[in-house]
């Protein structure tokens, strides 16, 4: 065995793990209200609280500040676990166990659940032993070390980084944090099985010449004819090593033994995987186009495959977002933009294809091609996921601050020129198309001019884009984005999606790791939303109607969701419907809430 494989996991970078991610989880377990901890001691700005663990005589205790949307920030130094007066060691494996019953774990489930939170610190402790970049440094970094260098995975989920079907030879491949590349492994489908769509302007032809290159299709058709096949049968499709050799051979073998799909080879291209895991960026020509796969691997309450049903409206999809875009001269001002999912290929396995659609054996072979980022940039401007704004090295240092102090520009002019190319588009989006996207920091990237943002990027478009409004004509292959949903539900788009799943963590960095408040923070938030409706008198009555200030909004426990079935955590055809809400939250804008009008007979 090679011993690099286990070289990380050791007592420093473990302990460590453990002590980070036990903030995070009694913090969001917290905020969901699965918990609630005692006040001990109250001092100036940290409190001192406990929790106890059911039927035992051992607590937890920390400092911590609560912020606004009842954030909480516990201070990792402060944890103690103890049983009486012995201090016992910090473990999330134990924690989990101990609350299993306050956290409603179905029996059944645990132990995935267990192993997915394994697996999460094991990634961390990866993380933590080979950080090349602190703060400062990732200041200066490229967009790909930065997208590497990222730790904490989705900012609410306390079990984040499953990837459960992964070994740990796969684990050091695969990963982005382990930052190597790898060659897509290419097959031939045959028509009857696979289907090519995408935008107009991209044949199947002009594709297969950007991805291969004359040689590479050369010495593919060669090995169909060889085998006194038709090569104008087959499509040519590439497939994630991963899958190929843990899903594909076995699970297809009938196509492989009645040709239908045939084994070419590895393309020339070396690919380096993105956070989102499954999304590929061409590191041998960084402007051709991404490559996203179906991998079977658990990650996040998900089997992380891609559906060959939906491969078919997804160019459609892109070209109608496209065009409504397009003409709108506001998105246009923001320099708002979206990455075109510009072709797919979406093979069936007629096998399975009784057992219904959703199964998770009928996701596993497709390929999605994206636009890459690299030709919007212009000199002196460079990329970044946006999840870096939340990011924190291995010291605890933000990296925020550090952005904004190497912009040379107040941080309060830096929020304002992030919020209107970030937050001010999808206010628009929402009010003028009812129009919403999953706008998490993993699915933006931010370009930016000497550290300031100056576009946001949007991917992942066709398949967490929703359309809430009716009244909107939507051609035949686009339908599928139309939701029904209550007047509420609409709103939560906003303010649980960037409100309580990303600028709650801002809010907090801003709080606790500079001397800008979380109070100037959220006073820039509810200035975007004025000024945006201020500039758009003509969306008054919805203003009104969807209204962003309301002093309270319904509290979406993601966390929740996950421990009820980590396998599957939404319906997916009804994602809205499977939604967990407790109680509510504080809305920290609502005290900016506009004078109503007063309209004079």
């Amino acid at each position: 065995m090679d011993p690099h494989i286990i070289q990380h996991i050791q007592p420093e970078a473990w302990n460590y793990s453990n002590r980070i991610h036990l903030c995070k989880a009694i913090s969001e377990f917290t905020h969901e209200l699965l918990f609630d901890p005692v006040v001990l001691k109250k001092e100036t700005l940290w409190t001192t609280y406990t929790l106890e663990v059911p039927n035992t005589t051992i607590i937890y205790q920390f400092n911590a500040r609560r912020l606004f949307l009842d954030h909480w920030h516990i201070d990792p130094s402060s944890l103690i676990k103890l049983d009486d007066t012995t201090e016992l060691p910090l473990s999330s494996i134990d924690f989990i166990i101990e609350f299993k019953e306050s956290l409603g774990i179905p029996e059944a489930l645990l132990p995935t659940y267990l192993e997915e939170i394994t697996s999460t610190l094991y990634s961390a402790a990866y993380k933590y032993q080979n950080e090349k970049f602190d703060v400062n440094a990732l200041t200066q970094a490229s967009f790909q070390d930065i997208e590497h260098a990222m730790t904490d995975g989705h900012p609410c989920f306390v079990a984040n980084n499953g990837r459960i079907g992964f070994n740990a030879q796969d684990y050091l491949q695969y990963t982005p944090e382990a930052d190597t590349t790898f060659q897509l492994v290419w097959i031939a489908a045959h028509k009857d099985r696979a289907a090519y769509t995408a935008i107009e302007s991209l044949p199947y032809q002009t594709l297969l010449q950007q991805e291969l290159g004359d040689e590479l299709i050369q010495e593919f058709q060669q090995k169909i004819k060889d085998l006194n096949l038709e090569v104008s049968n087959y499509i040519f499709m590439p497939v994630h090593p991963w899958q190929w050799y843990n899903k594909i051979i076995r699970i297809f073998a009938a196509d492989i033994a009645t040709q239908k799909m045939i084994y070419l080879g590895l393309g020339d291209d070396h690919f380096s995987p993105q956070q989102s895991i499954r999304t590929l960026f061409n590191a041998s020509h960084p402007e051709k186009l991404y490559t996203k796969t179906a991998l079977s691997i658990l990650n996040m309450g998900f089997m992380r495959g891609l559906s060959p049903y939906y491969m078919r409206s997804t160019p459609s999809i892109t070209s109608w977002i496209t065009d409504l875009f397009q003409e709108d001269s506001y998105l246009n001002e923001c320099g708002f933009t979206m990455l075109g999912e510009i072709a797919t290929i979406g093979y069936r396995n007629l096998n399975y294809e009784p057992l219904g659609r959703s199964v998770a054996h009928n996701k596993m072979l497709a390929t999605l091609w994206r636009e890459s980022p690299i030709h919007l940039l212009k000199e002196g401007q460079h990329l970044m996921t946006m999840a870096a704004f939340l990011h924190l090295d291995s010291q605890g240092k933000a990296l925020l601050p550090e952005l904004i102090k190497a912009s040379g520009i107040s941080t309060d002019e830096w929020v304002q020129r992030y919020l209107k190319c970030y937050f001010s588009p999808l206010i628009h989006c929402f009010y003028a198309y009812e129009l919403v996207f999953m706008p998490h920091g993993e699915n933006l990237i931010m370009l930016m001019e000497h550290n300031i943002p100056v576009k946001a990027i949007m991917k992942d478009i066709t398949e967490e884009v929703i359309v809430f409004n009716e009244a909107l004509e939507l051609p035949e292959h686009v339908q599928r984005l139309y939701t029904k949903a209550t007047d509420e539900t609409k709103t939560l788009s906003i303010l649980t999606d960037v409100f309580d799943c990303f600028f709650r963590f801002m809010g907090s960095i801003f709080e606790t790791q500079s001397t800008y408040t979380q109070e100037r923070f959220w006073y820039q938030v509810a200035q975007c939303i004025l000024d945006y409706q201020k500039q758009h008198p003509e969306f008054e009555t919805k203003y009104e109607h969807y209204d962003l200030f309301a002093t309270s909004f319904k509290r979406c426990c993601l966390n929740r969701l996950q421990l009820k079935n980590n396998m599957q955590m939404l319906d997916l055809a009804d994602p809205i419907e499977s939604l967990q809400f407790i109680g509510a939250l504080e809305n920290p804008i609502a005290q900016y809430q506009p004078k109503p009008h007063i309209h004079h007979a």
